[in-house]
C-alpha cells in the first residue's frame, strides 16, 4: 500500500491503533495506554469528519488529545481514588513499620544494618550490638529507623 493509500485510510488506522492500545492496556494494565487509546480514537473520528486533514495535523491532534486525556485521567484518579484492601501493597518500607528486626552489623554512631526477612537494610538509631532485636518505627531516606524494645515499653 502506498503512502497515499495509508493517508486515505487514516481514520481506520487511527481507530485500529485505538483498539490495539486498548487491548494492550488489558494485557499489561498500567492505566496509561487507555488514555493514548482515547486520543487515537478521537483523532480517528476527527479524520473521519475532516478527511483532508494532513498527516502532520493528525499527529499534532493525537499529541494534544494524548495530553488532554492523560490530564483528565490524572484528575479523575485524584478525585476518585481506587479503593484497595491493601493500601501499602507497593510501599515495602511502610509495610515494615512495627516489625521486629535483628541487628546484623552493629549500629555504631547511629548507623548499621538489620536483617529483614531474607534481606538486609541500612538502619539508623541508637547504638546496638549485633544480634539485638529492634523495632522499626519509621522510614527516612530509604533507611529504617529502629528503636529498642525497652524504649517502646
Amino acid at each position: 500500500m502506498t503512502l497515499d493509500g495509508l493517508i486515505a485510510n487514516a481514520a481506520l488506522l487511527w481507530l485500529g491503533a485505538a483498539i490495539l492500545l486498548g487491548a494492550a492496556e488489558l494485557m499489561v494494565p498500567g492505566v496509561f495506554l487507555v488514555f493514548l487509546a482515547i486520543a487515537a480514537a478521537i483523532t480517528g473520528l476527527a479524520v473521519f469528519a475532516l478527511p483532508v486533514l494532513p498527516l502532520s495535523a493528525q499527529l499534532v491532534a493525537f499529541a494534544l488529545w494524548s495530553v488532554v486525556s492523560i490530564l483528565i485521567g490524572k484528575r479523575w484518579y485524584h478525585d476518585y481514588p481506587v479503593a484497595t484492601a491493601d493500601p501499602l501493597l507497593n510501599d515495602r518500607g511502610a509495610r515494615l513499620i512495627g516489625e521486629l528486626v535483628t541487628v546484623v552489623t552493629p549500629i555504631i554512631q547511629g548507623e548499621g544494618r538489620v536483617k529483614v526477612g531474607d534481606g538486609e537494610w541500612i538502619a539508623i538509631g541508637a547504638d546496638a550490638a549485633a544480634g539485638e532485636r529492634l523495632r522499626v518505627t519509621a522510614i527516612r531516606d530509604g533507611k529504617l529507623v529502629v528503636t529498642s524494645q525497652i524504649m517502646l515499653d
